[in-house]
């Protein structure tokens, strides 16, 4: 089992910047995938970013150039730099672990964190 934890939610202006952190704690392997995905009212969950153990990145269209996915391996820490937050940016976050174990990952998730743009 993995647990899942994030935190650094909350409300700013548009414009401003959030960082977001989640601690993943238990039976992490060490082939695996971390990301953050988000929910808006009325909308299905998507994908924000993800990093690999490998190193890799992904970004979706959507936040490129604005927010920026890294990891700290040897704490099992995953962060998501927020700049130039829009309204449209308003969702609740949530970070996900997937695991590799030879045939598929297995998926965790946390509880989430609201994130909300507004003037």
């Amino acid at each position: 089992q993995v647990q899942l934890v994030e935190s650094g939610g909350g409300s700013v202006q548009p414009g401003g910047s959030l960082r977001l952190s989640c601690a993943a704690s238990g039976s992490i392997f060490s082939i695996n995938i971390m990301g953050w995905y988000r929910q808006a009212p009325g909308k299905q969950r998507e994908l924000v970013a993800t990093t690999s153990s490998s190193g890799l990145t992904n970004h979706a269209d959507s936040v490129k150039g604005r927010f920026n996915i890294s990891r700290d391996s040897a704490k099992n820490m995953v962060y998501l730099q927020m700049n130039r937050l829009k309204p449209e940016d308003t969702a609740v976050y949530y970070c996900a672990l997937g695991n590799w174990d030879g045939d598929a990952f297995q998926t965790y998730w946390g509880q989430g964190t609201q994130v909300t743009v507004s003037s």
